[in-house]
């Protein structure tokens, strides 16, 4: 590799010997005479050296931002300000082709190791893995991830927020670790959450792999993006004060600004009224300031919008206010989230270093998410149990001033994702355009970079990252890790274009795909097929992969792929289709499979599960089980059965809770009573209580819901128990078919995060007796003449059936 950065006075050291290229390096021998008594004159030890990369290397700092599309940031002509990016940037450079994957764990797979997706194992996102080798979502022990390679070069290494890599079948507190930060990620330090989003208000935190509770509460002030800055500012302070000469590498990865958009109503009020004329004029007015920074060419077309999209005009007036809130939410959430930032960049600076951090600041590990449906939702979740259609216009205008704030989960429309991806077309998922992949970069390092303000306009990808990185430190790509040797980064590294502002090109061909969306960029042309709509998430009808549409850019004249030359090459268009394909085989992306449903079933996708057979026993202080950790009891007949100590003050507090406010149910104690509540999507809330209050001693406790069946979905009756007593019986409308949430797990004994049922807060919810096991139980093994379960006999069905 080239070294294009000026001569430092404390640059690189020349004189480092050692053999870098197998990690970790093996300990050196002993060397000389041995003698017998130290005090013998010939006796000669050297001192002990501590592991350290070559003198000279950068302190790194990777900002990755979620779900942010080219033409949201104010640093490359959007609406939302992020003055922290822009004074960033006028002492860096902005990188304005500069591409990912067009989806969150694959892109962050891919920054992480400096291989394409595929090739690492992530062809889509964990819970959709597959037995096919680019899409199984393990990471090959054959690709060490970048923190490792640092860290064994001597390097501080630490994660902060998103983490999406973790295998779903490994997201327990039983682990493994391998694919966790600080497990095989290669990070010595890790605050954040596992999954692909974040309450931003009531987060599922973990500390290292040990679950952990914010301090206070979002009425208190607690917000996910401080709470993750403190923490990453603390743990910088910390390592200067105790390994000053010692760099860092720190990995920031705000759950900002994907769903849900969540910011204090103060943020988004600064931007009252600015939305009012709607996402078409949005998307002119955002055009022109981009070609006023010169971040788009003069010479640039806006791409028309897509008939799938709906114009701002279409839409119907009295749900223009909701709208219009949603993007005023959305806008204040990044300028929110980049003024966070802005904490993390004048912490450096205090402690002297940032001149000598080498800052990644990348704007979205997508495009804007056209996932939040035609209309926008105030939760999320709706969407993904196929009930959007719940979500009235009327019930959105009720709801208008939550949004953004602790009851909602709330998502914009899709014409706001698409202004968000000016001047493009489509928007994340959709990898075959550079709506879903071109994500405005900025590169910050003074003592590497003697250029500032510069807008640099090399072809590059998320996978030259790692190398750049690694050029920068001036360590060598490692020929094996831990024994097993290696596979070559894929990536190409970008110090060339530092300092080089008309350097050629030298990241020449690049391949994307997701969901079937498929493209190729090679020296300037892109031959590129829209396979899926990114919104309609099951359903869609779609063609056979032979029979999609492919259109023909040539990108050295049309910089927004606004020019479909297809029909006037066909030769040309045929040339890059040949070249995909190569590509594809190279890369592990074949077979292509568009059956999301199909992937959403463990068994049809060959994903290992956690959980197996008819019931699960859990006990006492377990939580924070992911669903993929649970019984799935949705759409089916299911029996909670718990053994609990009532005190004698009475029963009060939860037994066990699968979901939060935004869905799910929970079995729990209110004035001395058993009850049950359903929490169908933060709309409606079903309950069931006793008709008197749990004696005080040891009792079970038990609850049987007999589903209506008829299809997902459906609703079902639900008997409460106590010693094989009833005591009490409700109905239960409807049932969320696929998800309770994405980020609140399982509890036992308490509620953590957002509590499902309104009876009680988020905080001091525990129940306030003893739950010694609760069993989950669906088919046979939930039918119990007597309505009581033996604890023994529980304990031995559950292994049994494993």
């Amino acid at each position: 590799m080239s070294r294009d950065i000026p001569e430092r006075d404390e640059g690189m050291d020349s004189k480092d010997k050692k053999d870098r290229s197998h990690l970790p390096m093996p300990s050196a021998q002993r060397t000389g005479p041995i003698t017998y008594d130290a005090k013998d004159p010939d006796t000669k030890n050297p001192p002990i050296e501590q592991l350290r990369p070559p003198r000279g290397a950068p302190n790194v700092l990777i900002v990755l931002i979620d779900d942010a599309g080219f033409g949201a940031s104010s640093a490359f002509g959007g609406p939302c300000q992020t003055p922290n990016a822009e004074r960033l940037a006028a002492g860096g450079l902005k990188f304005n082709r500069f591409h990912t994957t067009a989806l969150c764990s694959p892109t962050r797979q891919a920054l992480l190791t400096g291989r394409n997706h595929h090739s690492a194992g992530m062809g889509c996102i964990t819970e959709l893995a597959t037995g096919a080798p680019g899409y199984t979502s393990v990471l090959p022990n054959t690709m060490s991830p970048l923190a490792r390679t640092l860290k064994l070069n001597g390097y501080s290494a630490a994660q902060f927020g998103k983490c999406h890599e973790v295998p779903v079948w490994e997201t327990s507190p039983v682990g493994p670790f391998d694919a966790w930060p600080t497990g095989g990620g290669g990070f010595e330090y890790f605050y954040g959450f596992i999954g692909g989003e974040a309450n931003q208000w009531y987060p599922t935190l973990y500390e290292g792999t040990t679950p952990v509770e914010p301090k206070t509460t979002p009425e208190k002030g607690y917000h996910l993006m401080e709470d993750m800055t403190d923490k990453a500012m603390n743990w910088i302070g910390q390592q200067r004060a105790l390994a000053s000469d010692k760099p860092f590498f720190v990995y920031f990865a705000p759950g900002a600004t994907h769903a849900p958009h969540h910011v204090p109503k103060e943020w988004a009020d600064k931007y009252k009224g600015k939305f009012d004329a709607g996402w078409d004029k949005l998307r002119q007015e955002t055009f022109a300031r981009q070609k006023a920074l010169g971040v788009i060419p003069a010479d640039c077309q806006l791409t028309a919008r897509h008939k799938e999209i709906p114009a701002w005009d279409e839409m119907p007036e009295a749900l223009k206010p909701v709208l219009r809130r949603q993007m005023e939410v959305y806008a204040g959430f990044m300028e929110y989230t980049d003024h966070h930032v802005g904490r993390l960049l004048d912490s450096l600076k205090k402690l002297n270093i940032l001149d000598d951090t080498l800052v990644y600041y990348i704007i979205g590990d997508n495009g804007a998410s056209a996932e939040g449906t035609l209309n926008g939702t105030f939760n999320e979740m709706l969407n993904f149990n196929g009930m959007a259609a719940l979500e009235t216009p009327e019930f959105l205008t009720a709801h208008i001033d939550q949004f953004g704030g602790p009851e909602s989960y709330n998502h914009f429309a899709v014409g706001w994702a698409h202004a968000m991806d000016t001047p493009y077309q489509w928007t994340k998922q959709v990898a075959s355009h550079w709506g879903g992949t071109r994500n405005g970069t900025i590169v910050h390092w003074p003592k590497g970079i003697q250029a500032k303000g510069e807008i640099r306009s090399q072809f590059h990808h998320v996978i030259d990252v790692a190398p750049t990185i690694l050029e920068a430190a001036g360590l060598p790509e490692p020929i094996s890790v831990n024994g097993v040797q290696q596979k070559p980064i894929e990536g190409v590294s970008m110090l060339y274009a530092f300092n080089g502002a008309n350097a050629a090109d030298r990241h020449e061909t690049q391949y994307f795909e997701m969901f079937g969306n498929r493209g190729i960029y090679h020296k300037g042309w892109t031959a590129v097929t829209r396979h899926k709509t990114p919104w309609l998430l099951f359903g869609e009808k779609v063609p056979a992969f032979d029979d999609d549409i492919w259109e023909l850019y040539d990108t050295t004249k049309d910089w927004s792929q606004a020019n479909d030359l297809s029909k006037q090459m066909p030769e040309k268009l045929h040339e890059l289709q040949r070249l995909w394909l190569m590509e594809a085989v190279r890369y592990n992306v074949l077979p292509l499979d568009d059956d999301l449903a199909k992937k959403m079933n463990p068994d049809l996708a060959g994903r290992p599960v956690l959980i197996r057979g008819t019931s699960q026993v859990l006990f006492g202080g377990m939580g924070r089980l992911s669903e993929n950790c649970v019984l799935n009891i949705k759409n089916k007949s299911h029996s909670v059965t718990a053994e609990i100590d009532v005190p004698e003050s009475g029963a009060e507090g939860v037994i066990i809770a699968q979901g939060a406010n935004i869905g799910g149910w929970s079995l729990y104690a209110k004035g001395g009573k058993l009850k049950y509540c359903y929490n169908l999507g933060g709309i409606q809330h079903f309950f069931v209580e006793a008709e008197s209050p749990l004696p005080a001693g040891e009792h079970q406790v038990r609850m049987e819901f007999a589903y209506a069946g008829g299809g997902l979905g459906k609703g079902g009756k639900v008997t409460l128990y106590t010693d094989g007593k009833k005591v009490g019986e409700g109905d239960v409308a409807m049932t969320l078919a696929m998800v309770f949430s994405a980020d609140d797990g399982c509890d036992v004994g308490e509620d953590s995060g957002a509590p499902v049922s309104p009876d009680y807060g988020p905080q001091g919810n525990a129940f306030n007796g003893r739950v010694r096991g609760v069993q989950l139980a669906i088919a046979d093994a939930a039918e119990h003449l007597d309505h009581l379960v033996s604890p023994e006999e529980a304990i031995r069905i559950a292994l049994a059936r494993q």
